[in-house]
């Protein structure tokens, strides 16, 4: 009996020694630092002096002291965070989010919380959440939630991402911080950026779609009369004042294209970098390509995507592999009118 209460009773000590440890950081802010000024002065006075109403006042500043920092602790406690990120989130672009802050206590508020991103300590990796959220209030048993827009700084599985909630409740003499992990698991696109050479090899399939045929492309061909069945928009109207008669605008006809991008994921050593930056623009290919509707195939480690964001995620997840020689360009999968291959080789 006597050694199961000292087991409990050791088991409180360590539970008391955790809170008042904790995850809790403080900081002196300057209004702080003049408070102990004062603090120290009036402590000195009423030693010195033995005068009892220094010692009153004395004992009143230190008992705001304690007093301050036990609210501020209990601001903090019971607090839970929700990160919520849409579908589909891509590299280093603001992205719509929501957080969701709740407060566990029952009958407690929590007031002043601040909440901002904090840097990985391991990674080095820039926090997500660029802009501090301050929360007046969040009510007992209750959450609050507020839209923010957060930036992940490259593409892959992001497993945790890390906030500090912070408060300087109830006086402002110190600034109390807790980090706060949450582990959730975000696959993160590449940025859809052209970066060097995307807009010229998108600008080298329109022209190999381009015929010198009237069709509805978007490259002029010719101004010729109008007719009944080509409506309203075809009417160029400067050629029409000039003429006296209706003029249409015809453009060059584009071929239906169908487009297969390879990726060489082979790099020599040193060339992570611009692998990453070959990702991106494959990436900003397969999404402009997508958006014309144009049909296409992603080839890559022995994987064929046709849908986007089924290519997206494999760009997500890709890896580049060292080797001393570049690989070679893997048989088309179909008739295709155009095709891109990309390799950190073609340019070393």
């Amino acid at each position: 009996m006597d050694r199961n209460w000292g087991r409990r009773a050791w088991e409180v000590l360590k539970a008391v020694g955790r809170f008042l440890r904790g995850r809790v950081r403080y900081r002196v802010t300057q209004g702080g630092l003049l408070f102990l000024l004062a603090l120290t002065i009036t402590g000195s006075g009423a030693f010195v002096t033995g005068n009892n109403l220094l010692f009153l006042v004395f004992s009143a500043m230190l008992a705001l002291l304690l007093v301050s920092g036990f609210l501020g602790r209990l601001v903090l406690l019971g607090l839970k965070l929700e990160l919520m990120l849409p579908r589909h989130v891509s590299a280093r672009a603001n992205t719509d989010a929501h957080i969701r802050l709740r407060n566990v206590k029952r009958l407690t508020p929590s007031f002043s919380i601040e909440l901002a991103g904090k840097t990985d300590p391991l990674s080095g990796a820039p926090p997500i959440l660029r802009t501090p959220v301050y929360f007046p209030v969040v009510p007992g048993g209750e959450a609050v939630e507020v839209p923010v827009q957060v930036t992940f700084p490259y593409r892959g599985r992001h497993r945790e991402n890390l906030f500090v909630l912070s408060t300087r409740f109830p006086f402002g003499f110190l600034r109390r911080e807790v980090s706060i992990p949450i582990a959730t698991e975000t696959l993160v696109y590449p940025a859809i950026e052209p970066g060097a050479h995307g807009e010229t090899l998108l600008a080298g399939l329109e022209g190999e779609a381009a015929t010198p045929e009237r069709g509805r492309g978007q490259d002029f061909y010719r101004i010729r009369p109008w007719e009944a069945s080509d409506g309203v928009r075809m009417v160029d109207w400067k050629s029409t004042a000039h003429t006296g008669t209706l003029q249409a605008r015809e453009f060059a006809r584009e071929d239906d294209l169908s487009v297969e991008i390879v990726l060489d994921r082979t790099i020599p050593r040193g060339a992570e970098g611009r692998f990453e930056a070959l990702v991106e623009e494959c990436a900003w290919l397969v999404w402009t390509l997508s958006d014309r509707a144009t049909p296409f195939a992603l080839l890559c480690d022995g994987r064929v995507e046709t849908e986007v964001y089924a290519a997206l995620r494999l760009l997500a997840t890709v890896q580049a592999a060292v080797t001393r020689k570049g690989g070679e360009p893997p048989e088309s999968s179909g008739e295709s009118a155009a095709r891109v291959w990309l390799s950190v080789w073609s340019e070393t």
